[in-house]
């Protein structure tokens, strides 16, 4: 198990690193939207570009005040102005392949819109199209405007941060926090909070002054969330989702003691035809998955801690998969219909009535994202995080001790 990379669990936005849109249009969450993690992933990876072609020199930046093929203009109001002669190695690329690979830090994508704004024209001040081929030895002028605030509004919160540089913040999420704007919830959120903590240090993501998010936790799972700052941080956190080399551990206290003790729970998601709020194990339209599971520690036959591994970072997969194998999470209203009926019959077992009302009465999933281990995408070194449960979590766990069930 322990060999198993881990993903994330719950919702995300499409927030597509290249994308120009602000952050109301690139995370707003639609109720019938279907993106997970993986998609996300695989979205700002895919909006990056390609590498520059085997062989294909490659300076970090290329377009560089500093450099011999560069001569830079005093910027304005923020903007950088460059003036970028073609070096011959990148002779027949399209002009918006040759600058993503030239220009450290800027996507694809936002090439493409910066040439479609006329950001990027010729020495005789054409505007190219993004797929005019080059010869090499032309002149380009070029401007990257200062990054656009984002939609929503800085707010002051109290962030529980457990490492920050200048391209990326790892937080312990509280439960009951929701990670972006969305519908029911169009403020006070971890974007907000990020934003006004970090004012003036974004450096731009798809040129908006956001926090880039690859990875989402739902409303009511607490734990360890890694935000990039800067555009480089945002696409090598993608592209580490993408091939699945994060890795992530979450606890779930789960009704029931799993049987075998671990194992690995493979079954598509997808919408539940009878339900769509829900999520479900479904044979036909689902998104492959896999979970990983362990079990900590068993409490009789009634409930269990378990630490879960996931291969892929499927919408709602902790909760889905638990509760496909017959053991939902204590305290999921969505997944674990008959909570209360079980917090009954346990604490009659145990002859304690506490023990029901604090099983009857958790609020929320008992789900925690406790591990968090990834490559720093821009220095490359390897970093691990550890976050113990919140108190509600783990005055659960004492109740299930005391009572022996």
């Amino acid at each position: 198990m322990n060999g198993m990379a881990g993903r994330g669990e719950g919702r995300a936005p499409r927030c597509d690193a290249g994308d120009d849109t602000d952050l109301r249009d690139a995370c707003l969450v639609d109720p019938a939207d279907e993106t997970d993690d993986d998609e996300l992933a695989h979205a700002i990876v895919t909006e990056a570009g390609a590498a520059a072609p085997s062989g294909t020199p490659r300076i970090a930046p290329a377009i560089d005040p500093g450099s011999a093929s560069a001569r830079a203009a005093p910027a304005a109001e923020g903007a950088r102005r460059f003036h970028w002669v073609v070096p011959a190695a990148f002779a027949g690329q399209r002009l918006d392949k040759a600058l993503c690979d030239a220009m450290v830090g800027l996507s694809r994508a936002r090439w493409q819109s910066l040439i479609a704004d006329g950001h990027v024209r010729t020495d005789n001040g054409a505007v190219p199209a993004s797929s005019v081929r080059l010869a090499g030895g032309e002149g380009f002028s070029i401007v990257v405007p200062a990054p656009r605030p984002a939609t929503p509004l800085p707010q002051p919160l109290t962030l529980d941060i457990r490492f920050e540089d200048g391209d990326l913040i790892v937080l312990n999420k509280p439960a009951g926090l929701v990670v972006h704007p969305a519908p029911g919830s169009p403020d006070r959120t971890l974007v907000n909070g990020v934003l006004a903590h970090c004012s003036g240090q974004l450096s731009g993501i798809g040129g908006v002054g956001r926090p880039g998010i690859v990875h989402r936790l739902d409303k009511d799972t607490s734990g360890l969330m890694v935000v990039a700052k800067s555009e480089p941080a945002h696409r090598g956190l993608a592209a580490q989702f993408a091939t699945r080399t994060i890795d992530r551990l979450y606890e779930a206290i789960v009704w029931g003691r799993p049987m075998p003790a671990a194992g690995e729970i493979r079954g598509a998601i997808g919408r539940d035809p009878r339900d769509r709020k829900r999520m479900a194990v479904v044979a036909r339209g689902g998104k492959p998955a896999a979970t990983a599971y362990e079990t900590r520690r068993g409490f009789g036959t009634a409930a269990a801690l378990v630490a879960c591994r996931l291969e892929t970072g499927r919408t709602h997969q902790v909760r889905v998969h638990m509760a496909s194998i017959g053991h939902p999470l204590v305290g999921d209203r969505l997944y674990g219909a008959g909570g209360a009926r079980r917090a009954r019959r346990l604490g009659s077992q145990a002859g304690d009535q506490r023990l029901v009302a604090a099983l009857a009465g958790f609020g929320r999933q008992a789900l925690h994202a406790r591990v968090l281990g990834f490559r720093h995408p821009v220095t490359g070194h390897d970093l691990r995080f550890e976050a113990e449960p919140p108190d509600d979590f783990n005055d659960l766990l004492a109740h299930l001790v005391e009572a022996r069930p």
